[in-house]
């Protein structure tokens, strides 16, 4: 796990994405019981309560869930569910933006995703 303190990123926001990283490659699997709020506070020199924050996005979210007096574990289809999330993020930081300079431009979208094809080539050839 990596945290940049130094990162303009909120740190409890940082926490959760770390979190969410270590679940999508698989360093915790579902049911997996994650580090607790005072061992990620110990690990990073944060504030407890900074810690408990970003834990507590993730329980909203369902990527987490609490067994009472054990700890906080992943929940089921939580790969999934944060890359749907991730997914929706993806759509509306760049497809939406990109299919608007497009139409600015004179673009279709069949010549937006031509572009992609060719770009993915050049890329990966």
């Amino acid at each position: 796990m990596k945290l940049d303190l130094s990162d303009q990123a909120l740190i409890y926001m940082q926490i959760a994405q770390m979190l969410e990283d270590d679940i999508l490659r698989g360093a915790y699997r579902e049911d997996e019981q994650v580090p607790s709020t005072n061992e990620l506070a110990r690990a990073y020199n944060i504030n407890p309560a900074t810690a408990a924050k970003g834990i507590n996005l993730l329980v909203a979210d369902g990527i987490l869930y609490k067994r009472r007096g054990i700890g906080m574990f992943v929940a089921a289809g939580a790969g999934e569910a944060i890359r749907s999330k991730r997914r929706e993020a993806f759509a509306e930081k760049y497809v939406t933006p990109l299919l608007q300079e497009g139409a600015a431009l004179g673009l279709s979208r069949d010549d937006i995703i031509e572009m992609i094809r060719s770009k993915g080539e050049s890329e990966n050839g």
